[in-house]
């Protein structure tokens, strides 16, 4: 089946009867998992837990009728939570009457961005996050939020502050650890890694949170020291626009830029994943507005961020779901648990909670994908670029050092801009490789990689590995100059085949190079353009010898040789 990706409920396209067992299976699964973390994630937004089940029944059923994938679960996630928290205290301005209602209104103008996203096809916006970004800032975002929860873990009060400081203001609290809250948190924590180590299919998080609400009422442990979540209002939640006011959602209105920018790139992400492994494509620009629909969802539902969440469409694909059936299910019975169950929860230690998001989040510390990333290096790239030669190494570090100091949203464009600045970097600094001829076929290869090659007589051939525009126009006219001083070289060729573009300005510097070398009785000759390089230079009025680009390299060199 392959789904529309036009019209409505999409993936609900061409529907068989024999798929209802697997979608319903998966979507009892799923709303085991969801229904713990949307309460974790909820207390990392800095709002109730119970803000966290809000959230989730009109953004699963939206995104359905909107989204493109068939697999993809939308909810409340630790990353874009940690965001809203941020965010929402600032906007707050320390103040905590109306922090719900500005914590759904942040929802609400995240679905509104990603919506007017989608609808002008911004969806390529995701690509200028790059993998290595946004694995730095999720690793820096998990070790904060680990950091802001090992207080509830351990009963002691815990401080504010960037993630240095969390730990700080914890190590001196240590002193007033509660032996109780040690023994419910850990153990609640523990118990999720097992299960999920050795029985992954198992929702551990239901299992800890059923067993922390049981232990809890049987030994009253709220007696004993050990907080509690408390009252939690039973029902639906109350529909309708936030409780803010204009000035309140313009403060909210650039933070929603960066939170839909790390939602949608989460949540594609999670969609690409799952539709190669089934065989059907996802729509970029549907996504968002699967995301914006979903977000306004959430935010008109007294709810908080959500976006696509890659470890529960990994449990709803491995349960064996087909379409959004699953999702609807999800949200049929989180609305059972709103209206009949929530009185349960009003007896869960905080502490549990605090295992469920440590538990969610210490997978996301992925150390050894960053280890990978430094790996990537040869002593050639050190030479060509020098400390920037691990590019997306040094991204990834940037980005998640941001977000350990400077907060979320600071983070994220610190990783973005190191991003950049190092791509620019590289750009100004192409490799240029000297090339020689290989015995036997004729054939040209660089002399630092293939020692059999061997230099051609008063020839020089250099190759750009790189587009030629005016951020690097200058290094390359110093490295032919440089080449064409040489003693005996009577001409230099340029083999333009890994060349994929080049400017104006590109165009200005070889014509002055190519005088600069005819004052020196040197000929500059072009070989293997592409269609691109071949259009500016004529376009651009390039010298007619300029003009005359050769097919091959060893062509180039003939007519250097012969004068031709």
């Amino acid at each position: 089946m392959r789904a529309d990706p036009h019209g409505l409920f999409p993936s609900l396209r061409g529907y068989r009867r024999q798929w209802l067992g697997r979608d319903a299976l998966a979507g009892m699964t799923v709303w085991a998992v969801l229904v713990p973390e949307a309460l974790a994630y909820a207390t990392i937004a800095g709002v109730s837990p119970v803000v966290g089940l809000y959230a989730a029944p009109a953004a699963l059923i939206l995104y359905a009728v909107f989204g493109s994938s068939r697999h993809l679960v939308v909810g409340p996630m630790a990353a874009t939570a940690a965001l809203s928290a941020s965010i929402v205290a600032e906007a707050a301005g320390g103040s905590d009457a109306h922090f719900a209602a500005l914590t759904a209104a942040l929802a609400f103008t995240v679905g509104i961005a990603a919506l007017l996203a989608g609808l002008l096809r911004l969806g390529f916006l995701a690509s200028f996050i790059s993998e290595p970004v946004l694995k730095g800032f999720i690793v820096g975002l998990a070790l904060t939020i680990i950091a802001g929860q090992l207080p509830k873990l351990l009963g002691v009060e815990g401080g504010s502050g960037n993630f240095f400081e969390k730990i700080w203001a914890l190590i001196e609290d240590l002193g007033g650890t509660s032996g109780f809250t040690v023994l419910v948190g850990v153990g609640s924590l523990a118990l999720i890694l097992v299960l999920k180590r050795v029985a992954p299919g198992v929702p551990g998080s239901l299992i800890a949170v059923a067993l922390g609400i049981a232990v809890a009422a049987a030994f009253d442990l709220e007696d004993h020291g050990v907080d509690v979540v408390g009252g939690i209002a039973a029902g639906l939640p109350s529909f309708g626009f936030p409780d803010v006011s204009v000035g309140d959602l313009g403060a909210l209105a650039a933070g929603s830029v960066g939170v839909t920018l790390v939602a949608f790139a989460e949540g594609l992400g999670a969609a690409k994943n799952y539709a190669a492994r089934d065989h059907y494509e996802v729509d970029a620009n549907r996504e968002l507005i699967g995301l914006g629909a979903a977000g306004l969802g959430a935010g008109l539902s007294s709810g908080m961020v959500v976006n696509g969440s890659l470890s529960k469409t990994a449990v709803n694909w491995s349960a064996g779901a087909r379409t959004q059936l699953s999702g609807i299910l999800v949200a049929a019975l989180t609305v059972i648990t709103l209206l009949f169950l929530t009185g349960l929860f009003e007896q869960l230690p905080e502490a549990v909670l605090a295992g469920v998001v440590i538990a969610a989040v210490v997978e996301l510390v992925d150390l050894h994908s960053l280890v990978s990333l430094y790996r990537v290096f040869t002593r050639r790239l050190g030479q060509a670029y020098g400390v920037a030669a691990r590019p997306d190494f040094l991204a990834s570090v940037a980005a998640m050092l941001g977000v350990m100091v400077f907060d979320t949203l600071p983070g994220l464009f610190i990783g973005i801009g190191a991003s950049l600045l190092l791509l620019l970097y590289r750009s100004s600094r192409p490799v240029i490789s000297e090339l020689g001829q290989l015995p036997g076929n004729g054939h040209f290869a660089a002399l630092d990689r293939h020692s059999e090659s061997r230099r051609i007589p008063g020839v020089i051939v250099l190759r750009v590995e790189a587009g030629i525009y005016f951020a690097n126009a200058e290094r390359i006219r110093s490295e032919a100059r440089e080449a064409a001083t040489r003693e005996g070289v009577t001409a230099v060729v340029i083999d333009a085949e890994t060349v994929p573009f080049v400017d104006v300005s590109a165009v200005r510097m070889l014509d002055s190079l190519a005088e600069e070398l005819e004052d020196l009785g040197v000929r500059l000759l072009l070989a293997r353009d592409v269609g691109q390089v071949r259009d500016v230079l004529r376009t651009a009025e390039a010298r007619t010898e300029l003009r005359r680009v050769y097919p091959t390299v060893r062509s180039a060199v003939e007519a250097a040789r012969t004068g031709t």
